[in-house]
């Protein structure tokens, strides 16, 4: 393996394990290094690469230290039909979920208010902030100071908040109401 993906590699395992980015003096004990400036201009390689990036504050983020997962084909999820196996494509989930690194995150969620969405208690969700709601748009909203995530709606020029879940009614904000970001896929082991 070449050296800078054999860095890329050690980056990578770190970044699993820790569950977030190595600092640059963690960098160099990774990579071998005796010097801070050696891991900098290792992390400019992987900047130029588009293996990780820089957010505004300096820290590093991942962009694509995963490998591409192979899209191999569709399955039918109604009536069985023969299944063939043909190497389609190759995507990274990043490239797939992620259109802007800096202004997504993941939220855990909590409560069984948004179930018919196909969102459950203990899902999830990556969200991403700066995006302006759209009608049907399930948002993060902050209403009259406490948050929620339901769907985005607008009646008679006042924005209403829906639940997934007919047991719960919609809401109406009082006071204030603060949409911090849309909610752009579930995630869900199983």
């Amino acid at each position: 393996m070449p050296p800078l993906e054999a860095h890329q590699a050690k980056i990578l395992k770190f970044y699993r394990r820790s569950r977030r980015m190595p600092s640059y003096g963690e960098i160099m004990v990774l990579a071998g290094f005796k010097s801070k400036n050696a891991a900098h201009k290792l992390v400019a390689r992987l900047v130029d690469r588009g293996v990780v990036a820089k957010d505004a504050t300096g820290r590093l983020i991942p962009r694509r230290l995963e490998s591409a997962i192979r899209v191999l084909g569709v399955v039918e999820a109604g009536w069985p039909s023969p299944a063939e196996e043909e190497l389609l494509d190759t995507i990274t989930l990043d490239d797939y979920l992620i259109r802007n690194k800096e202004a997504t995150y993941i939220l855990k969620v909590s409560g069984d208010s948004m179930i018919e969405a196909g969102i459950m208690p203990g899902d999830q969700v990556l969200v991403e902030r700066g995006t302006e709601p759209r009608e049907g748009d399930i948002v993060i909203a902050e209403v009259d100071g406490s948050w929620t995530m339901k769907y985005f709606r607008k009646r008679g020029g006042r924005v209403i908040l829906v639940p997934g879940n007919k047991k719960y009614k919609p809401i109406t904000p009082k006071e204030e109401l603060r949409v911090t970001a849309v909610v752009k896929a579930v995630i869900r082991k199983y």
